[in-house]
């Protein structure tokens, strides 16, 4: 007989404010969906950089692991989840979380900032993902850490 894995919340992390109170409220919602959480960070080499940076590089593979790790700590301290997994992904943001959401029940996101269009409610990467997730995409803004419910 095969046991089915645990249903996962997929958390993006980029190590803002935002992300970290996401990872907060993935915290929370876990136990109400049986779920253990998939902390992810996702990297690309900068568009100014790409004849300037030696492939393989792994200066920002590595910058990324450090904001993940950073972020981590901040969201939980020494209380990590039991059940957290986290890994780094060459990847847009956008793309890496899309594709994570396929064995999700929930993903979620930071809404960072603003873009170039200041009355934008969504930030280019949380609405990447609203549009095109497989799952239910919650969008979290930074929160002061006593109203994370």
């Amino acid at each position: 007989m095969s046991t089915q894995p645990a249903p996962r919340i997929v958390v993006g992390v980029d190590g803002s404010d935002q992300s970290i109170a996401a990872l907060r409220y993935a915290k929370k919602m876990a136990p109400l969906f049986g779920a253990t959480i998939f902390a992810i960070s996702a990297w690309e080499y900068p568009a100014e950089y790409p004849t300037s940076v030696p492939l393989g590089t792994s200066e920002f593979e590595d910058a990324a692991r450090i904001h993940l790790k950073k972020a981590l700590t901040a969201a939980y301290g020494e209380e990590t989840p039991g059940d957290l997994e986290s890994t780094v992904v060459f990847a847009h943001p956008a793309k890496a979380l899309v594709k994570a959401s396929q064995d999700a029940v929930l993903l979620v996101v930071g809404r960072r900032g603003h873009g170039t269009f200041r009355g934008l409610l969504l930030g280019s990467v949380s609405g990447a993902c609203v549009a095109h997730a497989h799952c239910s995409v919650l969008v979290v803004r930074e929160t002061p850490e006593s109203e994370v419910v």
